[in-house]
């Protein structure tokens, strides 16, 4: 009965942690990029002006009015805040078992020292967890860098971490001490620069060094390469091209790996947005991940579609292998659901995640997100 319960908590835990991440769905439908939205340009955080007036106006079923005191986010001429909370009902097939909990408590800010230069901080209340850097967009071509805590860019940063590419069920859900995707939990931030090079407007090409541990002098840095294509074609399909490596020492700071040695990962994907719909897909491969010689793959496919105005169709299949040369070790799940955006910084997400593993457990699950942000 304890060892149910240890892993129910877990399982709770694995579904409680979500990114304030944007959704790079709403940059392949606009044809835009992510730091045409946000503050940080590999996406996610704080919305800036354009991404702020997207969820405001363009987004929701219904879009708030406000005649004597129109909304804004900022508090001064230089200084920005923002939010994101969520919390959500779930239900687990495998234990029976239904409950509410809190997920994220993030709050923003972000100050401009200059036109190109700006100090930005996140905190999350919930999770105990906090992001902050300097960006000075001070290289050629409005180029810049960074440097701070932050996550590396790798790979498409959709806001569900318990997507296998992202940070999976962090070795607690269903398989016990093992690893169900790659190491971007919510949590997991380096401290270090990043230089980011912008390919004209349809391109960023970024590199970083730092630590997950500040001032740990026993592990190596982790570096990490990323390059993104967002080219329109004729004006109405709008694709994203990507491919990242990342490069750092294990034991990982959430589960614990053998002894540390080199971890190699690497990995590229596609997007198409036409219209209402958009899909995008992307498979990593993470040498020496779960044990030294062995490689282990990570894969993403999903699909959307906008049936209304402020209502999306969401399905997208998981697949994560922890040894590609070993059979019916796998795990993989396909989620079904809705975002409904009924009014301004509002959402709703109802989704049913089918699981399948060997062997056979019936360990399905049924989640409702509320997200208010701001």
């Amino acid at each position: 009965m304890k060892s149910i319960k240890i892993m129910l908590a877990a399982f709770l835990i694995a579904f409680s942690i979500n990114e304030a991440f944007a959704l790079p769905r709403f940059a392949l439908r606009m044809g835009a990029r992510c730091s045409d939205c946000h503050i940080d340009p590999t996406g996610g955080g704080m919305r800036n002006k354009g991404g702020w007036h997207y969820s405001y106006k363009v987004l929701p079923l219904i879009a708030a009015h406000l005649k004597t005191n129109p909304m804004d986010d900022h508090i001064s001429s230089n200084i920005e805040i923002g939010l994101d909370y969520r919390t959500q009902y779930l239900y687990s097939q495998q234990y029976g078992k239904t409950s509410f909990q809190k997920m994220e408590g993030t709050i923003y800010t972000d100050v401009g020292l200059t036109d190109k230069i700006n100090v930005y901080a996140q905190y999350d209340f919930v999770n105990a967890n906090w992001e902050g850097f300097v960006i000075a967009h001070i290289l050629p071509n409005e180029s810049y860098i960074k440097a701070g805590t932050f996550m590396p860019d790798y790979g498409l940063r959709i806001d569900d971490h318990t997507a296998y590419t992202r940070g999976g069920d962090l070795g607690y859900l269903f398989t016990v001490n093992k690893r169900q995707g790659l190491i971007f939990d919510p949590r997991y931030n380096i401290t270090g620069v990043e230089l980011g090079y912008n390919v004209d407007d349809v391109g960023l090409i970024t590199a970083s060094v730092g630590n997950p541990v500040p001032l740990d002098f026993n592990t190596d840095p982790t570096y990490t390469i990323s390059a993104q294509f967002n080219p329109v074609v004729a004006n109405s399909v709008a694709l994203m091209l990507g491919a990242s490596y990342m490069n750092f020492r294990g034991p990982l700071i959430y589960t614990p790996l053998p002894s540390e040695h080199k971890i190699n990962m690497y990995g590229g994907y596609v997007g198409l947005g036409y219209k209402n719909f958009t899909c995008k897909g992307e498979y990593d491969i993470a040498a020496d991940y779960e044990t030294v010689g062995t490689n282990s793959s990570a894969m993403m496919l999903e699909a959307d579609y906008r049936l209304i105005k402020g209502l999306e169709a969401v399905l997208r299949y998981d697949r994560f292998d922890p040894n590609v040369t070993v059979s019916n070790d796998e795990v993989s799940r396909l989620v079904a659901g809705f975002e409904f955006f009924p009014y301004s910084f509002v959402e709703l997400r109802p989704q049913y995640r089918f699981q399948w593993e060997t062997p056979s457990v019936k360990n399905d699950s049924f989640v409702l997100q509320f997200h208010f942000f701001y």
